[in-house]
């Protein structure tokens, strides 16, 4: 089955939502659009693609306008050869956005997702009316201290791929049409309840993420971090409302949030891994609500 193939199934599984494409910053970005009301910019991250917010979508569109943005090197948007600076990648979104005609918008980020989100209300503060960080705070220059080797004992899982996918090249060629491989092991590693994640769930982003060109481009994100982190000191304080949500990695954004906002609220999931919008997307839409409504 094609990509667009698989995208219409999805869709169709999601009442009230189409999928949609726009041209932008010299690329295309597919986003998927569905409710009424304030605008409320997704994006996701890796290994997964708009689908990763499926158990969320119905309940947010009841109060929002809900835009699932694939980022750049991403399902069904362009894989362009260059251009994955979270910076840019901001830029690309931003410009989405003009597009649909808002003037600001609300915009949160799981993953690599988080990393476009945070870029996005530091390069348009004026364009973010709040900040939602998903498990994952922006890359900064503790990401050079992380180990070279497993740490023996306790609950610490070695995260071997940031390395992997800083390799150009030989990824794309050891894992064409084997990335279930990889999306299997890290859906086993990376959540607290395995059944959260269904077969059919890996299928679709491993068909998704199968080619050469799907594993280049999201290697790209990672190959990146050095130009994030370098981009990131010279990022003010937030100054508009900010949600950290975290399960897994709420105590690296309990770390990394109150050094880059002054508005913060954070909120720990409990007996979640690293994919909360799959293991806990009640608790997480339900805090995301709560957050734009009240805060």
């Amino acid at each position: 089955m094609s990509e667009k193939s698989l995208n219409n199934e999805l869709i169709g599984l999601l009442p009230g939502f189409k999928s949609e494409y726009a041209e932008v910053n010299g690329t295309q970005i597919h986003y998927v659009i569905g409710g009424q009301g304030e605008p409320l910019v997704l994006i996701p991250g890796y290994p997964e693609t708009w689908w990763a917010y499926h158990k969320v979508m119905p309940v947010l569109a009841e109060k929002y306008c809900v835009i699932v943005v694939e980022m750049r090197g991403m399902g069904n948007s362009a894989k362009p050869t260059s251009g994955y600076e979270k910076k840019n990648m901001a830029k690309d979104v931003y410009e989405l956005v003009q597009k649909l005609g808002f003037d600001t918008v609300s915009i949160g980020g799981h993953d690599i997702g988080a990393h476009v989100a945070f870029s996005f209300a530091n390069n348009y503060p004026e364009a973010t009316t709040k900040l939602i960080m998903l498990d994952t705070p922006h890359p900064d220059a503790g990401m050079y201290q992380l180990p070279m080797l497993p740490i023996l004992g306790g609950n610490y899982t070695y995260p071997w791929w940031l390395a992997f996918n800083q390799v150009k090249d030989l990824p794309e060629q050891l894992l064409e049409g084997r990335m279930d491989l990889v999306i299997n092991w890290l859906f086993d590693h990376l959540v607290y309840n395995k059944e959260s994640i269904t077969d059919f769930d890996k299928q679709v982003y491993a068909t998704v993420y199968n080619s050469k060109e799907a594993i280049r481009a999201s290697n790209a994100w990672y190959q990146a971090f050095p130009q994030d982190i370098e981009d990131s000191k010279s990022y003010g304080k937030l100054t508009m409302p900010v949600l950290g949500i975290g399960g897994s990695g709420y105590e690296m954004l309990k770390m990394s949030l109150p050094h880059t906002t002054s508005n913060l609220t954070l909120k720990e999931v409990k007996e979640c891994g690293h994919f909360l919008l799959a293991e806990k997307p009640e608790a997480v839409s339900k805090e995301i609500i709560h957050f734009l409504e009240t805060v």
